[in-house]
């Protein structure tokens, strides 16, 4: 029988050899008689300062009879293998969405067509990389588009608030590919962008081993539909012009494709307005955070850098503001799209060791906060504001020199 045990604490100079100590504790029977178990969930509790402790939830095996809660059955069912391999799918960006949707495509046997507006992960570093440096902005080469998706220029983290197995589907391949072990039990898993791209890579190549094509530079700009079925759809390479037949799409395009959102409204397709989040980064030193979260920063050698997360709601308007995206020991990035608007988010590294913090500050934006009822009208609204932005930068410069003397001062310190 399998059995599931929380509330197991080490302190943070304790092995985690003692886990199996205190799991036979807890759960009343020897050493001995437990088979084999796993760390489920690993986090912080970090409530009294600085005596914190690490908690761990575990599943263990055992052959007694015990009154506790049997582990739940949460394990991913791969689909059966389907093995239609003349059935043209195309997938329609090769971010997340559309990394996990050819990826498990492949795997049952059919041989998708991913295509990708952007570059390959290794060309879209370099022209990131360039444009951070003040080079030109590249609009189909960016942080947003390019294999890997916006995530693959981000903080790596994989958080969730909904509970479904399928999320253990993602955390093993992304382990299996290359991600730290850890990733499959911290409570906050953390890839890192560093280790982000050779995953990616690691996943195109098993799509095309297993018979998938992943196209880049390819951009979806016209479709045909015949008797409420596409037919075929029309791509943009660096060619031209290509006609490619197609079964069925899976569009997987992400948040920024403007340009394909419009052309699908254009083209009839059913759209309803979305609520969103908007906002800015905030930034801050990582000694400030370690010491407001665990007491003494020292701590954070053993923890890692500290991480947050606030909210609050407006009393007269009852309007969520909240952090998001938290960057413990990261850096704020700019990532851009479109020439004309600026648009920023924060990124870190595995180690997590630059000396800064950053996180998403946000504000829910509402229908009601909508210039029209077009379906798209938040995103006009986002567009207004990046553009706006971007008109307001000359005082960027500004701003960074504050940020300077900040730095030498005593609040500072």
């Amino acid at each position: 029988m399998k059995y599931r045990i929380s509330e197991i604490k080490l302190d943070l100079k304790e092995d985690k050899s003692k886990i199996l100590d205190k799991l036979a504790k807890k759960a009343k029977i020897s050493k001995n008689q437990i088979r084999d178990y796993t760390i489920v969930r690993e986090s912080i509790d970090a409530r009294k300062k600085p005596d914190i402790k690490l908690v761990y939830t575990v599943d263990f095996e055992t052959d007694r009879a015990l009154k506790l809660n049997p582990a739940p059955d949460l394990k991913y069912i791969e689909p059966e293998k389907v093995l239609e391999k003349d059935k043209k799918i195309l997938v329609v960006g090769f971010g997340p969405a559309g990394l996990f949707a050819g990826l498990t495509l492949a795997q049952m046997g059919y041989n998708p067509i991913i295509i990708e507006r952007g570059t390959d992960v290794d060309t879209r570093t370099q022209d990131v990389e360039s444009f951070w440096k003040g080079g030109p902005l590249k609009e189909e080469s960016n942080v947003q588009y390019g294999e890997g998706g916006a995530g693959a220029f981000s903080d790596g983290k994989l958080t969730t608030g909904i509970s479904n197995y399928r999320i253990h589907k993602v955390l093993n391949e992304l382990h299996k590919h290359g991600g730290p072990e850890e990733i499959l039990y911290k409570h906050k898993p953390h890839v890192g962008t560093d280790l982000l791209k050779g995953i990616v890579k690691n996943i195109r190549q098993e799509i095309i081993s297993l018979g998938g094509q992943v196209r880049f530079s390819t951009k979806l700009v016209d479709f045909n539909v015949q008797d409420d079925n596409i037919t075929s759809v029309k791509l943009e390479t660096n060619h031209g012009i290509e006609e490619l037949q197609v079964d069925e799409i899976i569009l997987a395009i992400g948040h920024s494709a403007r340009d394909t959102f419009r052309m699908l409204y254009d083209k009839g397709l059913t759209m309803d307005q979305k609520q969103f989040s908007m906002g800015f980064r905030i930034e801050h030193p990582q000694e400030m955070i370690n010491k407001s979260q665990y007491g003494d920063p020292e701590i954070a050698k053993i923890l890692g850098a500290a991480d947050y997360k606030l909210s609050y709601r407006t009393k007269e308007e009852n309007r969520g503001v909240y952090t998001f995206c938290m960057c413990p020991g990261g850096e704020v990035i700019k990532s851009s799209s479109s020439k004309g608007q600026v648009l920023s988010n924060g990124m870190s590294y595995h180690a997590r060791d630059s000396k800064f913090a950053n996180s998403a500050l946000l504000v829910d934006v509402r229908k009601t906060d909508y210039e029209s009822d077009h379906p798209l009208a938040g995103m006009f609204l986002q567009e207004k504001v990046e553009a706006k932005a971007y008109e307001l930068s000359d005082n960027f410069s500004l701003l960074e020199a504050d940020v300077a003397s900040f730095e030498g001062s005593d609040l500072y310190k």
